[in-house]
Formats: C-alpha cells, sequence, structure tokens
C-alpha cells in the first residue's frame, strides 16, 4: 500500500526534538569504518545508509544530502559505498545500526547505469573513482537490502532512490522483457520511501528512535509498505478495471483557451453528478466501493484498489491502465493511498 497520505500539515523538518546524539557534532566525513568511528568516539551507528555510488561529501550525491540531513537531526549516520554484495561481510563492517539500514543503488537506476539500449555493459560509471565500471551489482537495491537481511536479520530496511520510486508496483523490465513484481517484495525490505523523501526519511527516523514498528508507520506521506487488508472505516475505489473509477476525459483542444471558459464543460458534468441526490454508489462489501473519480471523499481515509500482479502479467491494457491509476496519484503531497499489485493481495 502506497502512503501519500492526509492534507494535515506536516511538521517542519527542524522542529523535531533532536535525538540524543547530537552531543556528537558534525563530523567531518560520515565514517565509513570502525576506525573513522573510533576517531569520532562513536560505538555504534544510529543509521547505516548503503549506497551503489561513491560516497562524495557533496550536494550533487543524493546520499551525502540525506545523510547530513539525517545527522542534523541529531542521528549517527555511517555510510557503506559500493560494498562487496558476493557475501554479507561488506555490510557488517559498521556494526549493527541502532535503527535502520537505508539502502539505495545510488543517483541512477542501476541497470542503466551499468548497461546501454542495447543491452550491452557500460565501460564506464560516472559515480565510481576513476570512472571505472562493474562497481555495483543489477538491481542493486533488491541485492543490497537482501545482504543486510542476511548481516542482521531484525534491523528494519529502508529503500529510498530512484531505482525503488520507479520500481514500488508491478512494473515492465526491459532487460528481461517482462513484467517484475515490486521491488519491496523482491527485496524482502520494510519500507520503501519514493519521489523526494527528505520528510519522509526524517520522519521515518525519528518514529523508530522512539520504537515505533514499522507496522505502524501508515499514516507517513511518501511511503510504499505491505499490507493484507484494508484499514477498517476506510473507503476503496476500485480501480482493478480499465476505466474504473471513471472513463478517461477527453483530450482539450489546444486551441481553446480554457481561462476564457466560464463554465468548463468537465466541472459542470462532475457538478451534476455531484447534485444528482437519486444516485447511490454500490456497495460490494463492508469497505470496497465504487464511486466517480471526483466524488469529494475525504483523500486521508480513501484506498485505490489497483489491478493484481497476475492480471497485469498477462494483460498490456490493464497494466496500462494501473500506471496510469498510480501516475495520477503520484504526488505525495496530495494523492490518495494506493493498494499497489500483488501487495494488496
Amino acid at each position: 500500500m502506497s502512503a501519500p497520505n492526509n492534507p494535515h500539515i506536516q511538521k517542519a523538518l527542524y522542529d523535531y526534538k533532536p535525538y540524543w546524539a547530537e552531543c556528537y557534532g558534525t563530523s567531518e566525513f560520515l565514517p565509513m569504518s570502525r576506525a573513522e568511528m573510533d576517531a569520532l568516539g562513536w560505538d555504534s551507528c544510529d543509521i547505516i545508509i548503503v549506497t551503489g555510488d561513491a560516497y562524495v561529501d557533496h550536494p550533487s550525491f543524493g546520499m551525502a544530502i540525506i545523510g547530513r540531513l539525517l545527522e542534523a537531526q541529531g542521528f549517527r549516520v555511517g555510510i557503506i559505498a559500493q560494498p562487496d554484495w558476493h557475501s554479507k561481510d561488506a555490510f557488517m563492517q559498521l556494526g549493527e545500526p541502532n535503527l535502520f539500514f537505508g539502502v539505495s543503488a545510488g543517483n541512477m537506476d542501476s541497470m542503466i547505469n551499468r548497461y546501454t539500449a542495447d543491452r550491452k555493459p557500460r565501460s564506464d560509471d560516472a559515480y565510481t573513482p576513476g570512472g571505472l565500471g562493474g562497481s555495483r551489482p543489477d538491481r542493486a537495491s533488491l541485492v543490497y537490502s537482501q545482504r543486510c537481511k542476511e548481516a542482521y536479520p531484525h534491523v528494519p530496511v529502508v529503500l529510498g532512490g530512484i531505482e525503488t520510486s520507479l520500481r514500488r508496483i508491478a512494473h515492465f523490465d526491459y532487460w528481461q522483457e517482462k513484467v517484475r513484481r515490486s521491488i519491496l517484495l523482491d527485496a524482502t525490505a520494510d519500507i520503501l520511501l519514493y519521489g523526494n523523501a527528505e520528510r519522509a526519511v526524517v520522519e521515518v527516523a525519528h518514529r523508530f528512535a522512539r520504537r515505533d514498528q514499522v507496522a505502524d508507520m501508515t499514516d507517513i506521506r511518501g511511503t510504499a509498505f505491505i499490507r493484507k487488508d484494508t484499514p477498517t472505516g476506510w473507503q476503496e475505489i476500485d480501480s482493478t478495471r480499465i476505466d474504473q473509477p471513471g472513463k478517461i476525459d477527453r483530450i482539450i483542444n489546444p486551441y481553446i483557451n480554457t481561462q476564457e471558459i466560464s463554465d468548463c464543460e468537465l466541472e459542470r458534468r462532475n457538478q451534476q453528478w455531484i447534485d444528482d441526490k437519486s444516485y447511490r454508489p454500490k456497495r460490494s462489501d463492508e469497505h470496497k466501493l465504487q464511486f466517480h473519480p471526483r466524488a469529494q471523499l475525504k483523500r486521508e481515509t480513501t484506498v485505490i484498489r489497483l489491478p493484481a500482479y497476475e492480471k497485469v502479467v498477462n494483460d498490456k491494457a490493464l497494466y496500462a491502465h494501473a500506471n496510469r491509476i498510480l501516475h495520477l496519484e503520484t504526488n505525495p503531497g496530495n494523492a490518495r493511498k494506493n493498494t499497489a499489485m500483488l501487495i494488496f493481495g
């Protein structure tokens, strides 16, 4: 289930009470080894970020931004950059994190980083020292997450980065020529953050710091997590079939100045539906209702059911429909929650 969430005003990034480890202050570089941790006087890291890019303490590298942001919240952050993924040993070099592992493939999707459009291996990597290729595995987010779980099975894994954002529901894999499941399932991770996730990662970090469980983190914008049922009291929009809920709008004539039209056809049609008191939604069970797509529902308690993974694998039109719905609901600031393919079984 994706949780773009309620329209309530979010807490400002720096309104959180800093974590107790803020007393250590700002480090010159985020540590990448036990020796560097010892030099800072740390006995452990609160958060360990695993990334497919080299660690460069510069804003052009996403993990440097996230690491410094979490450090400003008072957390001790370590970096494991481009680890040897053939065993769990490299993922244990900083010890066990107190709160969670943060995993990202890096600034680019790892498959695009490693292969050309002709599916030929690239010889270089702009995010690796010396520009050498081959420093990260295929589908790095998936591999890194699995190794983190192998190293410390009880430590939560938080997925982030562009690779996971693009693959958070069932998606077509160009390199395998097939539809793959959500990366959240294949990676066996606990929670996924998508989009510009600075606010989400700060909220998640403070939730873990106060000993909340992943199962309790269902109200954070820009997150995706696994859930088996619709919460009690929620309304469910059934979008498991094409053009449900509602038809695709007719393309607006680009030569018409819509600002000069006092009564837009689309808005007039929608208002007529809302004003029609004789209409009653079809009730299929306690939570699942079929609504007009623009009905005035409470977004914070509305969930959209997407087609199941088994359906979209065999139906190209249904696959396109599911991605259209996700695209329309992809803004973490105002979208409704989505039941992602196969995550919502």
